[in-house]
């Protein structure tokens, strides 16, 4: 068995199974069995009939949810709580979303040699998927990877992050309880070695995975041929805020899009580029608000700010930031940490270019601020780096916002918003290093099937 532990106090809270190879190869066989027997599919109202019970099941069991996610994963509840709702509402998605689940007709008639035909798609499941997800969002992430795949007919087999698998069995137990055959959906917590095992399995279609941009970029090149994938990794997200920008509502947002889960979120504030006009006021006001969050336990309601997922991302990010105001950074409040599992909220002016804190994910409470006078080298500071996601900009001015949103690199521009901004039907990919495929839920349920056409000459 695997203990799971409060990542605050280290006290553990629960624990889950471990599985050898022999029981995943099982588990594999059988999802391979069950997509080959098309017979046995469930039908599409059948499924929808499960996932509506689901939701039903969650909702009786949202508070307890909400405590588990803080509890295992160290989200402040009252994050962890907007967290159970998302979930609740994603699996509601993919029931909602089941009926664009189909295919178009293909015009026959636009050339003499397509004449007298008919033609047209169907949507099928693609095939077992195997899910690999992180230990920020321990529940909603799941949904996002499981629940599609159950939704459009897809054995899946799904491995949790090892700090944060309870909420991942519990999700997968709570599709059995409401009429999932088990063999359809399977939680595992293997070793190293038997997870890249079942990745690399050739009986995998579709691979979907969520952490490091080393582990999946690793992991795509030694996909069987034909496996299909889908990988979110990190960024190291930019914000321009100019002159024109509403600074109060500025701050505001940046505190909660920066320190929101202790930074520890893919596209969280860490690179904000301030114009030197208002780059002090900005940044005074922002160390006031960093410095008034309640940093301790996430299981308790006054807590704003949780504690790293292990204690040697504390260290990691004592370094990082020692290592920046060593190189000339103005640590503007916190810059230490707080105990072995917890770091102050930290705000830094102007860390060098080169500096780790500019240049990788910290993931942790630690946002940047870095004076410019010239928008175009604030932008191409910004675009400088190999991860590209979502990034922000905040102005009231139409065409600074236009400039900065074409020019920047990002999948996604938030204007007069922070760049953690989500939610889950909207296209959620990263670029460059940052990733692989388009994450959301209906984007994630067209990727899990194919399109199938028959063409019928009359």
């Amino acid at each position: 068995m695997h203990e799971v532990v409060n990542p605050f106090d280290r006290q553990k809270i629960g624990e889950v199974p471990t599985h050898d190879w022999e029981t995943i190869d099982g588990y594999l066989a059988k999802a391979e069995a069950l997509h080959k027997n098309r017979d046995g599919w469930l039908k599409v109202h059948e499924r929808a009939a499960i996932l509506e019970k689901v939701v039903e099941i969650m909702k009786d069991r949202r508070d307890h949810l909400a405590m588990q996610i803080a509890n295992e994963g160290g989200k402040p509840l009252i994050d962890a709580r907007v967290e159970a709702d998302r979930a609740i509402k994603g699996v509601e998605l993919c029931i909602e979303d089941l009926g664009n689940v189909r295919g178009t007709e293909i015009p026959m008639g636009l050339s003499a040699s397509g004449d007298g035909r008919l033609a047209w798609t169907t949507r099928e499941p693609i095939g077992p998927v195997v899910a690999v997800s992180a230990f920020n969002h321990p529940l909603n992430l799941i949904v996002h990877q499981v629940c599609p795949a159950v939704a459009t007919g897809c054995p899946v087999i799904v491995k949790p992050a090892s700090d944060t698998p309870l909420s991942c069995f519990e999700f997968v137990s709570i599709l059995h309880e409401a009429g999932l055959p088990e063999d359809l959906a399977r939680a595992v917590l293997p070793s190293r070695d038997a997870s890249e095992k079942m990745v690399t399995d050739n009986r995998v279609a579709f691979f979907t995975f969520i952490g490091s941009a080393g582990v999946g970029w690793g992991l795509r090149s030694k996909l069987s041929p034909g496996t299909r994938c889908a990988l979110e990794h990190g960024g190291v997200a930019p914000v321009i805020v100019d002159p024109s920008a509403d600074i109060d509502a500025a701050v505001g947002s940046l505190i909660k899009g920066g320190f929101y889960h202790s930074g520890q979120v893919c596209v969280s504030v860490q690179r904000v580029f301030a114009h030197a006009d208002i780059v002090d006021e900005l940044s005074s006001k922002m160390a006031e608000a960093a410095k008034a969050l309640k940093v301790g336990n996430a299981i308790e309601e006054d807590v704003e700010c949780g504690p790293l997922i292990r204690p040697k991302e504390v260290d990691r990010v004592e370094e990082w930031v020692n290592e920046a105001r060593d190189s000339g950074a103005k640590v503007l409040c916190g810059g230490e940490r707080l105990g072995d599992t917890t770091y102050a909220p930290t705000v830094l002016l102007n860390p060098p270019k080169d500096a780790k804190v500019s240049t990788q994910e910290v993931f942790g409470p630690v946002v940047c601020i870095y004076s410019y006078t010239d928008v175009d080298e604030a932008i191409a500071q910004a675009n400088s780096l190999d991860v590209a996601f979502q990034a922000a900009i905040f102005s009231n001015d139409l065409s600074n916002t236009m400039h900065t949103y074409r020019n920047i690199d990002a999948a996604a521009v938030m204007v007069n918003d922070h760049s953690a901004f989500r939610v889950d039907w909207m296209p959620f990919a990263g670029l460059k290093h940052s990733g692989h495929g388009v994450g959301g839920i209906p984007y994630t349920m067209h990727e899990m099937t194919i399109e199938k056409m028959i063409v019928i000459k009359a």
